[in-house]
């Protein structure tokens, strides 16, 4: 399994460097994309790949973007293996405080960004019985509050992976989702850091989960790497849930 080519969007901390550094041990090459540069050349140089790692800054949004990225992997490395969509960002409120282009710019990273460098990726993939992963999140299967473009995104991953898999599978294509609960990421510590008492709404997320931690992004991309590799070679169209058991325990 080793020797692949990988592209990981969202690729310049948290989950996504995660990804790519489970990727890169496993002796794959890797392509990091992501809107922060200086984040992205930060991770890069830290992975201490060099030969083996690509890094391009871009908006997951923008098609011209997606195409570049596809092409460099497949111009730098002769091909691609496995696309992981995990760029993502979250804004807060309910629909009726939610303004039109918030929701516009959330459905599109978390969503359109999926689709277009599916878009381009998927006849590179389907050469060589690649894969596609797409990190979704809790969100997609129960509700939370406040997150209205975040839910309604995570929840449209699972549908477009579904769509993925069945139409492009006879070519030799697979495509699954990955819903992580609560990570310890960037993102969720910003969202912490945003609270009055942090550590006691920590104590009581913790709780909240039957195995009595929060995730880590090596979590998920211990996930990511067995979805895209040989052992998943019958998964396809699936929703992977990593959340400590979180969805089970009602909360």
């Amino acid at each position: 399994m080793d020797n692949r080519v990988v592209l990981v969007t969202g690729a310049a901390k948290g989950i996504g460097a995660a990804i790519a550094r489970r990727f890169l041990a496993a002796g794959d090459r890797v392509l990091l994309f992501d809107n922060d540069e200086a984040g992205l050349a930060a991770t890069a140089s830290m992975l201490a790949a060099a030969e083996r790692v690509l890094a391009v800054a871009g908006d997951v949004a923008l098609d011209e973007d997606a195409r570049r990225a596809v092409e460099t992997a497949e111009r730098a490395f002769g091909g691609l293996d496995v696309l992981v969509n995990n760029a993502g960002i979250d804004l807060s409120g309910p629909v009726t405080e939610f303004l039109p282009e918030q929701w516009d710019r959330v459905l599109s990273v978390n969503l359109k960004g999926a689709y277009l460098f599916a878009r381009h990726a998927v006849p590179l993939l389907c050469r060589r019985h690649g894969s596609v992963v797409n990190i979704s999140s809790v969100h997609a299967l129960v509700a939370f509050a406040g997150s209205p473009a975040y839910d309604a995104a995570k929840a449209g991953m699972l549908a477009l992976t579904r769509a993925l898999a069945l139409d492009h599978g006879p070519a030799g294509l697979r495509a699954n989702a990955i819903c992580p609960g609560y990570i310890d990421t960037p993102m969720t510590r910003k969202w912490l850091d945003s609270l009055p008492d942090q550590e006691s709404v920590l104590r009581e997320v913790v709780g909240f989960h039957p195995v009595r931690r929060i995730g880590t992004p090596e979590d998920v991309a211990e996930a990511a790497w067995f979805l895209a590799g040989d052992g998943a070679s019958f998964i396809t169209g699936a929703t992977l849930v990593v959340d400590g058991g979180l969805t089970i325990s009602g909360r």
